[in-house]
């Protein structure tokens, strides 16, 4: 009876919208690998197949099993990643991977609900207060710590993901400037590689200036301006140096053709160019299912993967990639709803780490293939073929689909 309570108390929503990305993102694996690709969308079904007795196992654990052993789980974790650089496989150059048999384990997919878990439990702590520096640097250890390990891999598109734990942190009392700050960071860094260093220190100190005597600063405040200035001024001279030493050459040239600043259609900027015109040949309906040429010819490199959405695109249409994005949009809000009713902190902290976390890998994945964003494999959830993926993915989903059913227990 406790089970079938369970059940009916899951939000079926949640679901069934879960259950059609993942429908949705086979049938484009299907169409993506069927020419060129033999056996991979057999694989990814085995994979989907394999999800079941997984779901059924996380529901029916008791829900606050997540909350007792966070921080053990996030700990194994922790030490999956450092066994990577030991036991781990490498792949296109990343050290990534642990090979068991034929397949491979990405741990990196499993450390986002590990942290989320870990980051949940922390938060939910009644002493802990936000303000507070010490506790700030506490919560930034936890969201730091498996960056530092994933990105020697190296592999700079899973430590990205981690970043929108800075919101979560924000939404729990993280002073605002921490956001501003790494918002206004980003800005400087591009501005620097579009114009000259000069001309961005120049523009930051008319800003300072302006905000300075339209806030009506006091004199000890022209001190903060004056320090905010030189620090702004040493990151903007940093750039160029960080860009040409610090960055690898292929990561270099997607900015750079991101940028405009150069043009290979046949080098670094041929997978951009070949998403970009499979999309664009969709038109409004597709040219339907398993008649994209863009597809069957194989022009877009790792269409299974990292570029899954070009083939929505391109036999789907601006209409089907809609219904996909609308799909995505409807979970993530649907989260985020359900996070705002929980009776407790750890799950509430929790359901919008799974929001932010579905959000960035959907923002960033179609945005890099419009190309309106570098290419840094950020894979589509439920979308992008891999077991690891499927199933981090479904773990991180259905841990909080499991807390918010059981939030009929809670006082």
């Amino acid at each position: 009876m406790k089970n079938q309570s369970i059940t009916n108390n899951l939000d079926w929503i949640c679901v069934i919208i879960y259950g059609l990305l993942v429908l949705m993102g086979w049938l484009n694996i299907y169409s993506s690998s069927l020419s060129s690709l033999e056996g991979t969308f057999e694989k990814q079904l085995i994979f989907i197949v394999l999800t079941i007795p997984l779901i059924f196992i996380i529901i029916s654990i008791d829900g606050k099993f997540y909350e007792k052993y966070a921080s053990i789980i996030f700990g194994i974790s922790l030490l999956s990643l450092a066994g990577l650089f030991v036991a781990g496989k490498t792949i296109a150059g990343q050290r990534c991977w642990y090979a068991i048999g034929s397949f491979t384990l990405q741990p990196s997919e499993f450390a986002k609900a590990a942290t989320a878990l870990a980051l949940a439990k922390y938060l939910s702590d009644s002493q802990i207060n936000l303000k507070d520096a010490n506790k700030q640097i506490q919560a930034l250890l936890i969201v730091f710590l498996p960056v530092l390990l994933i990105l020697p891999q190296p592999d700079p598109g899973s430590a990205l993901i981690y970043s929108i734990f800075i919101i979560v942190l924000y939404r729990e009392g993280l002073p605002s400037w921490y956001v501003w700050t790494g918002f206004v960071t980003i800005l400087l860094f591009v501005f620097t590689l579009i114009l000259e260093p000069q001309y961005v220190i120049l523009l930051s100190l008319l800003i300072i200036i302006f905000i300075h005597f339209k806030s009506r600063l006091s004199e000890r405040n022209i001190v903060l301006s004056s320090i905010l200035f030189v620090a702004i001024s040493g990151f903007v001279l940093s750039v160029n140096y960080v860009f040409n030493h610090v960055f690898k050459q292929h990561h270099r040239d997607r900015f750079n053709i991101l940028l405009g600043k150069s043009v290979d259609m046949k080098g670094i900027g041929y997978n951009t160019n070949q998403s970009e015109i499979a999309i664009g040949s969709g038109g409004w309906f597709g040219k339907g299912f398993l008649e994209g040429t863009q597809t069957k010819g194989g022009f877009v490199p790792e269409q299974h993967t990292d570029y899954i959405f070009t083939t929505v695109g391109e036999e789907w249409g601006f209409i089907g990639s809609l219904l996909v994005i609308g799909l995505f949009v409807g979970l993530i809000l649907r989260i985020i709803y359900l996070a705002e009713r929980q009776k407790t902190k750890f799950s509430r902290v929790y359901g919008y780490c799974v929001a932010g976390i579905l959000f960035i890998h959907f923002f960033v994945n179609i945005a890099m293939v419009l190309g309106i964003f570098p290419t840094i494999g950020v894979p589509l959830p439920f979308f992008s073929y891999g077991g690891s993926g499927l199933w981090g993915f479904t773990i991180l989903l259905f841990i909080f689909i499991k807390m918010d059913a059981n939030k009929v227990n809670e006082w």
